[in-house]
């Protein structure tokens, strides 16, 4: 698969349960510069990092995205969240390490959404291809890959 595609899974959390399992958490802010049916531009200040990210589905087929994303001047990425469209999200991110496949090391990305949408929880795993298998923690719920209300873009 090329450097510059995702394909990720999505899933409702259901308890609490993956905060033992966290190795490491972030803090971010994300927002959006542009957010079209099949592209975005978002603007997101991890910690005291930032990024601008562009991600198309177009010309892909399935749950395949192209995804670029550069690191950028933390107050750059400040004056940016000025210009972003309306819906900030504040989120802090968990990571949980994931079983090994084929020796490729993958993590859970638990999402807690703080704000305007506070009670939602969102895990996400990034693989390698669209049918690699992976084990489900007893944690996550109901996947809601491809749904476009949960779609970070949609908040």
């Amino acid at each position: 698969m090329a450097e510059n595609t995702e394909i990720e899974r999505k899933f409702l959390v259901t308890s609490g349960a993956f905060l033992s399992q966290a190795v490491k958490h972030y803090e971010i802010m994300q927002g959006y510069l542009s957010k079209e049916p099949g592209k975005t531009i978002r603007v997101r200040i991890r910690d005291e990092r930032a990024f601008l990210t562009i991600k198309s589905s177009l010309l892909r087929e399935g749950i395949a995205k192209f995804e670029w994303e550069w690191e950028i001047e933390p107050a750059d990425a400040r004056e940016m969240m000025k210009i972003c469209l309306p819906g900030v999200i504040t989120k802090t991110r968990y990571i949980i390490p994931a079983p090994d496949y084929q020796g490729e090391k993958r993590n859970w990305e638990v999402d807690v959404f703080h704000g305007h949408k506070e009670g939602l929880i969102l895990a996400e795993l990034e693989l390698g291809s669209e049918d690699e298998p992976f084990v489900r923690p007893e944690w996550l719920g109901e996947e809601v890959t491809g749904q476009p209300q949960y779609y970070n873009a949609n908040m």
